[in-house]
């Protein structure tokens, strides 16, 4: 039978204490999962410490909070009956949903793939929205966020049908121009790139990276990625570092490329960098997590719970792998960091807390006793965790 699709207004929770000016406006915040030193930002908390407020979210959803002023807002579905929750351990290992005939509630911020595109001023009102044909996708659905720049609203959709990347007026909807990629399915947002030289729109592939000026015209392209890519790429000291590494690929690389690029600057056999791409590392890519650039070092965690650090500018390596934790079923979260300190959230909902720099150490580990796949937002004094039934807002409470 034939899936039924209803689209509902957005599931939104209100931020109160928070002034207007505390954003979280995307997918790792502004600057690839860096928020602004601040004392008041909390590293200890437990699902009784320093939890400000915790709220019930409907449904079924992994998708990362975003905060605008006041307001937090969370995607979800909802399905008739109990709610679902996959196994820990990479979506189960599988990753295979089950068929489904009931009708399906989209609590909507934006886009859900195969289902539409869709617009709201921010008291809920509808401004627009775009249908969407249900194309065919790898087993786990879609996974990629838009982007925003200007007036234009960047989706790619990536598919093993018929992939492209479309520009949208961010206020009426109409398409401004739309690209055809030779591409399967993919799962990483598209990044804009904002350089001295320029601003580009950077999309990766298990094909090739490329990259588009604001009009849709393709500047570069690089070639050697993994065979399922999902990380989204991060700027930092000039540079823009692409992560690619799917888990049964034996190559699976990171890429420093140097702004001003254009044609086909893919490595030659043996080379590890050229012209525009400052340093190349074949083994540091990694499945679902996009790298932490956080002050001069490149942090790479990797699914199954260790941590490496390389310096951002050279690729030399700061430490090897070191091991976070051996009791963690997996890490799908990208890392964040602020005041010092990495933040990793496993699958199992235990943020493990860890000293910046050059040396390697666990500081601590924060338990929510939920399974965890989204990525954070820190916003004010606060940080915003979703797990698979609730949202928390974690703030200091006795100065810890």
């Amino acid at each position: 039978m034939r899936r039924m699709w209803i689209a509902c207004c957005l599931a939104v929770v209100a931020l109160a204490g928070v002034s207007a000016s505390d954003r979280w406006p995307q997918f790792r915040g502004g600057t690839g999962g860096v928020a602004a030193d601040n004392p008041a930002l909390p590293d200890v908390w437990s699902q009784t410490e320093n939890v400000v407020w915790s709220v019930e979210v409907p449904g079924t959803g992994w998708r990362s909070p975003i905060v605008w002023g006041d307001t937090i807002f969370v995607t979800s579905v909802i399905k008739p009956g109990p709610r679902e929750t996959p196994d820990r351990g990479f979506y189960g290992g599988t990753g295979a949903g089950s068929a489904e005939t009931e009708v399906h509630r989209w609590m909507v911020y934006a886009y859900f793939g195969g289902v539409g595109l869709f617009v709201f001023d921010l008291s809920g009102k509808p401004v627009w929205s775009a249908g969407m044909d249900a194309l065919t996708m790898r087993q786990w659905g879609t996974g990629a966020s838009p982007a925003l720049h200007g007036d234009r609203l960047l989706v790619v959709n990536d598919n093993d049908d018929r992939s492209s990347i479309t520009a949208y007026d961010k206020r009426t909807g109409r398409v401004a121009w739309r690209v055809p990629r030779d591409e399967g399915s993919n799962w990483s947002t598209p990044f804009i790139w904002e350089h001295q030289s320029g601003t580009e729109i950077v999309t990766t592939g298990s094909r090739k990276v490329r990259s588009y000026d604001l009009s849709g015209t393709q500047k570069w392209e690089l070639s050697g990625m993994t065979s399922l890519h999902v990380p989204t790429p991060v700027a930092a000291h000039g540079l823009l570092f692409i992560s690619s590494g799917f888990l049964a690929d034996a190559r699976r690389p990171v890429y420093a490329i140097r702004p001003g690029a254009t044609g086909d600057i893919s490595l030659k056999e043996g080379e590890t960098s050229n012209r525009f791409i400052a340093w190349s590392n074949p083994r540091l890519g990694t499945y679902d997590t996009s790298p932490l650039v956080y002050g001069d070092y490149y942090y790479t965690l990797m699914d199954r719970g260790f941590l490496l650090c390389h310096d951002a500018k050279t690729g030399k390596e700061i430490y090897p792998r070191q091991r976070i934790t051996a009791e963690a079923s997996g890490f799908t979260a990208s890392p964040w960091a602020y005041n010092g300190k990495i933040f990793a959230l496993s699958e199992d909902g235990d943020t493990f807390v860890m000293q910046a720099g050059p040396e390697f150490k666990v500081l601590g580990k924060n338990p929510l006793g939920e399974m965890a796949l989204a990525t954070p937002a820190v916003a004010g004094d606060t940080l915003i965790i979703r797990t698979a039934s609730k949202l928390y807002r974690i703030g200091k409470r006795n100065g810890r």
